[in-house]
């Protein structure tokens, strides 16, 4: 026996008999109007339109696939394009399914806002299977996630058993995407660690030119007295190795066979000022000027690679500085110091893998 229910629509207009009727799978009867239904579904407008054999007989749609209280709430949504919280957790997966094969894009959206919230290790692989086909590329993309993060406890509900048993195909698109998700990872790790270096070297031009500028404690230009008493400055560890390695660079008697590596990191810290250094003739830094003239008269194999890493350094130091205002100056880069000078800056790794020649 069927049995009808009836819906409180929750809309101020002035509503006509119902002349249509939705049948649900247990044979529940729900009453509604053409005019609604037509004007909020495109696929119930084709239906309605479609000629009756009988012009007396009763118009029905049919409804099946899903709980008759979830046809309730689709209808209920048709009416007064408001779904509530407790719909939502009883019926988001049916009312999902009902939005995309009646094109009913504002409840749709509601759906996949929703389901969104509401994933759990339970229900994700069940929701991802609805989102594929049901065209929610967003919602796929959230399950997917939530399956990366928590693949070993997915693995063992029954969501997932029945799925490696009758979607392997789907099974495949999750262990790719999957795979991808490592793969960006790790290459956001890297490029994270390729910022840090560059900013480093950013930050070691700017010490250099305050050193050979300003000086600093122990270190600075022949015309400037050095003050042992003054206050550090605030990047005083970057100083400090700096002021070690000129240090030594100046009185080592390897420097002139090319024995020394200290020496070495020196001379690329000189070229590589050479090469951002926008001051020309004003500069104070030491072989700026002839590192320039050299570059004018002797078009090198290597210069490109130190041309593309003196751009890198350039571009650390622009987004460095923008970053500054939202971030406390104790988070700024630093760079590792010991007493054999700098160690920290990379510069063994970077030539090795550049292949950049002194």
């Amino acid at each position: 026996m069927q049995q009808i229910t009836p819906i409180h629509f929750q809309t101020t207009r002035v509503l006509p008999e119902y002349d249509i009727f939705i049948h649900t799978s247990d044979g529940t009867r729900i009453p509604a109007h053409t005019c609604i239904l037509a004007s909020v579904s495109p696929v119930l407008e084709n239906i309605i339109d479609q000629p009756r054999q009988h012009r007396s007989s009763e118009r029905i749609i049919q409804i099946h696939g899903v709980p008759s209280t979830a046809a309730t709430a689709f209808v209920g949504f048709l009416y007064s394009s408001r779904c509530t919280e407790d719909e939502m957790d009883k019926y988001g997966i049916h009312l999902l399914a009902l939005s995309h094969v009646y094109n009913v894009p504002q409840l749709k959206q509601m759906c996949i806002k929703g389901l969104s919230q509401r994933l759990t290790v339970e229900n994700v692989v069940d929701v991802l299977q609805l989102a594929r086909l049901c065209d929610a590329p967003d919602l796929r993309l959230r399950c997917m996630k939530v399956l990366t993060n928590h693949f070993n406890t997915v693995q063992k509900t029954e969501g997932w058993k029945f799925l490696i048993k009758h979607d392997p195909w789907l099974e495949l698109d999750i262990l790719q995407f999957m795979d991808e998700s490592e793969t960006r990872k790790e290459k956001l790790r890297r490029h994270r660690e390729e910022f840090g270096l560059y900013a480093e070297l950013s930050e070691a031009m700017e010490c250099l030119e305050h050193i050979c500028t300003e000086g600093c404690i122990d270190v600075g230009p022949y015309h400037v007295e050095v003050d042992r008493e003054k206050k550090p400055c605030k990047r005083f560890s970057t100083c400090q190795g700096l002021q070690l390695l000129i240090r030594h660079f100046a009185t080592c008697k390897r420097r002139v066979k090319g024995g020394c590596w200290r020496c070495k990191r020196m001379w690329q810290l000189f070229r590589l000022h050479s090469y951002v250094c926008q001051q020309n003739d004003s500069c104070n830094v030491p072989l700026c000027r002839q590192f320039q003239l050299r570059m004018e008269q002797e078009k090198r194999k290597d210069d490109p690679k130190w041309k593309l890493l003196a751009k890198k350094v350039v571009s650390a130091k622009v987004m460095f500085s923008l970053s500054l205002p939202k971030r406390k100056r104790d988070e700024e880069v630093r760079v590792t110091i010991d007493n054999r000078g700098i160690r920290h800056f990379g510069y063994n790794e970077y030539c090795n893998n550049r292949c950049v020649s002194c």
